[in-house]
């Protein structure tokens, strides 16, 4: 593994509750694998270094990120970090794990992902802990951070890179989710307190509601084609939204991050 990390130095960050689930983040980790950001950070050199950030109690899901993402990096060297040394387990299937928070274990990865971490800690703590992960990032290296619910039915995120944020998502299971905002209560911490009237990510989720019931007309042809038609709806609002090219399993609302970003 590597790591300039002093043995012995103690972790940045505070043990959180660890709950997980089996398959839990699989609708974040079908994203990275086809996102072409994350694909050039991971094809960038022959054996990406990737950090799972906080994988609880159990390291199911830091295992299940490796696998999605050998398809694009077969070399790929994946490292699970946890805060409460409790945590740690021995290697399994072809991924350590370690005692690390926020400093990454002294690691300079390519990617990491930080998933339900943030949630329990407060607002003003957000970009310290940003702050202390991209520090760490190898040249070219991105941070995905974000939460979902217990499931992984309903999950938001922020991509990172060594400028701070570049972009926020926001992805759902189409047929259980009847309206976009009601992915509110699932956005991360740093946008989550903020989803008022005056705010840009509240904007947001009301334009998607708007276009969403402005696209009924295609709901015979099932959530996802309501769903495409949607964010064609909203670029012609003025949102600059992604639209995904070919079919795609999840619905996914994509902006840059200065569409969201917190005013004042």
């Amino acid at each position: 593994m590597r790591s300039d990390s002093r043995r012995g130095a103690k972790p940045s960050g505070r043990v959180t509750r660890g709950t997980t689930n089996i398959n839990r983040l699989r609708r974040v980790d079908r994203w990275m694998a086809h996102e072409p950001a994350i694909i050039a950070a991971l094809t960038s050199e022959p054996r990406p270094l990737i950090v799972d950030l906080g994988y609880g109690a159990r390291p199911d899901t830091c295992v299940e990120m490796a696998h999605r993402l050998r398809p694009v990096a077969p070399d790929l060297e994946m490292v699970g970090l946890e805060i409460d040394p409790e945590r740690i387990v021995e290697p399994y299937d072809r991924v350590r794990f370690a005692l690390g928070g926020f400093e990454l274990a002294g690691l300079h990865p390519h990617l990491v992902r930080a998933f339900n971490v943030l949630r329990q800690y407060d607002e003003h703590e957000v970009a310290p802990a940003w702050a202390q992960m991209i520090a760490q990032l190898a040249p070219g290296g991105l941070i995905v951070e974000g939460t979902c619910d217990e499931i992984g039915r309903r999950c938001a995120w922020v991509l990172l890179d060594a400028d701070g944020p570049r972009q926020l998502t926001l992805c759902w299971a189409p047929a259980h989710t009847a309206r976009p905002s009601e992915l509110a209560e699932r956005l991360p911490k740093a946008l989550i307190h903020h989803n008022v009237p005056g705010e840009r990510i509240h904007e947001l989720l009301a334009t998607a509601d708007r276009c969403w019931d402005n696209a009924a007309g295609q709901t015979v042809f099932g959530p996802r084609a309501r769903w495409r038609q949607t964010l064609r709806l909203m670029r012609d609002a003025g949102i600059d939204v992604e639209i995904p090219r070919g079919r795609v399993v999840d619905n996914l609302l994509t902006v840059p991050w200065e569409t969201v970003a917190v005013r004042g």
